[in-house]
């Protein structure tokens, strides 16, 4: 059995890389319980037309009234995860014929199976005499009648949620085959006031819009964040003395640090793949080109020199190319260039205008806002131009991010008037659209990988 033990830093966000595996230095995560036979159960997510899956999920259970309540509140947050999703149905506990207060023994399967649960989730969760709660968790075939992996964590008391979305990222993983996206955070441009006179903070939140902390004060007008690949840093752009600036901020330190005073930047930069490097655009006069600076020396390098906008260059997983937008041709395209600038070549041919492409996580295929007949969309295309799909549309939705496993994107949609913008979730069948809570209205939306 493997111990995995959180260490606790001056702020929320501690990452699963500095998880400490304490049973005698050689655990690998091994699953709990000695049975661990093949089981049939698998949710084949590669299809057009998913029907989701039927799961159990009993509260956790506990030894005394505060360990049943963080039960309760652990079991609530993997079920709300898990529903989100779109390819998981979680049953009504109201339906459970069985009461499972030992977690121990194997559930008595035909109890489940009468309630056509295909999977069950378990768990418990203990106090520790260091002050520290202990949760564990198996994950059940129903028709197989076979457990399928478990685990357990040790951790504070105060990072019970950290440790649903992980479970959560365990199930998913373990029932798709793909990596989960639960245990991530976004930034986001918090704005509240009149519209007329906004106050936009710097913002981030977990993934289901918990959690929330604010970065900044209001002071200045920051716009389009962008996570780093070493999800510790976010680069965004601050208008306050005059000219834009371009700023990274450390999320757990705090610390600010200026790339460069750029005037007239239209974009905020994002970063490279290796998180050594930001690409942005530049505007100088009528025209905007795109420009390559490496964090380290400083140095900045032309990619683009023409007499159009390029702007909203976006890196593919691998860093070899760059997706970007431009009016080159007469009207907004997507267009694909070599990272060092050379073989420019438009991959949007469709009707109306396109904008902010970002590239998927898994390099297939490249999202974007797309507009035109009076409403704005978001889609996707492969990597070529082909297979245009429009997953959602709206009177002004833009700003598309991407969950780190690719299968999932968030973006911002503003109804107009005297409302504001709200945060959106949709997955690449188009047919999951979710509203994601947020204290105020909220834009700019940026996913952050893993926080392993």
């Amino acid at each position: 059995m493997s111990e995995r033990k959180f260490p606790v830093p001056g702020l929320r966000g501690f990452s699963r890389r500095e998880l400490l595996l304490t049973a005698g230095g050689a655990a690998t995560g091994a699953a709990l319980g000695a049975g661990r036979a093949e089981a049939v159960l698998k949710l084949d997510i590669t299809q057009g037309t998913i029907q989701p899956l039927p799961v159990a999920l009993p509260d956790f259970v506990g030894a005394g009234a505060q360990d049943q309540e963080l039960g309760r509140n652990i079991t609530a947050v993997i079920t709300n995860n898990l529903r989100r999703s779109g390819l998981f149905a979680p049953i009504d506990p109201q339906a459970f014929i069985e009461k499972i207060v030992n977690v121990d023994a194997p559930p008595r399967f035909q109890d489940w199976r009468v309630i056509n649960a295909q999977g069950l989730v378990t768990g418990r969760v203990g106090r520790q005499p260091d002050g520290r709660f202990r949760t564990e968790f198996r994950l059940w075939d129903v028709f197989a009648g076979q457990q399928l992996t478990g685990q357990q964590y040790f951790t504070q008391p105060e990072h019970w949620r950290r440790i649903a979305h992980i479970i959560s990222d365990q199930i998913y993983e373990r029932l798709t085959g793909e990596k989960g996206y639960f245990d991530t955070r976004i930034v986001f441009i918090d704005e509240t006031g009149p519209k007329d006179n906004r106050v936009k903070r710097l913002a981030i939140m977990d993934q289901d819009g918990a959690n929330v902390r604010y970065l900044t004060r209001g002071d200045d007008l920051v716009l389009t964040p962008r996570f780093s690949p070493t999800n510790q840093e976010v680069a965004y752009m601050s208008y306050g003395r005059g000219d834009p600036r371009v700023l990274l901020l450390n999320i757990e330190t705090g610390q600010r640090e200026v790339v460069g005073d750029f005037p007239g930047m239209t974009f905020s930069p994002r970063f490279s793949p290796d998180g050594q490097r930001v690409i942005m655009s530049l505007q100088q006069g009528n025209q905007s080109n795109i420009f390559l600076m490496d964090l380290r020396s400083r140095r900045t390098t032309r990619l683009t020199d023409t007499p159009a906008i390029d702007t909203a260059p976006s890196f593919s997983p691998d860093g070899r190319y760059v997706a970007f937008e431009s009016d080159r041709g007469g009207s907004q395209q997507i267009y694909i260039m070599n990272a060092d600038g050379s073989g420019a070549r438009r991959i949007s041919f469709g009707q109306g205008r396109y904008s902010t492409p970002v590239w998927s996580p898994r390099g297939d295929v490249v999202a974007f806002t797309k507009q035109g007949a009076g409403s704005f969309a978001i889609g996707v295309m492969r990597t070529d131009g082909s297979g245009e799909r429009i997953l959602t549309e709206g009177f002004h939705n833009e700003g598309p991010t991407w969950a780190p496993n690719g299968r999932v994107l968030m973006f911002f949609r503003d109804p107009g008037g005297n409302a504001g913008p709200n945060l959106y979730t949709v997955d690449l069948t188009g047919y999951n659209e979710q509203r994601i809570p947020t204290p105020a209205y909220a834009s700019d939306p940026a996913w952050s990988p893993l926080l392993s």
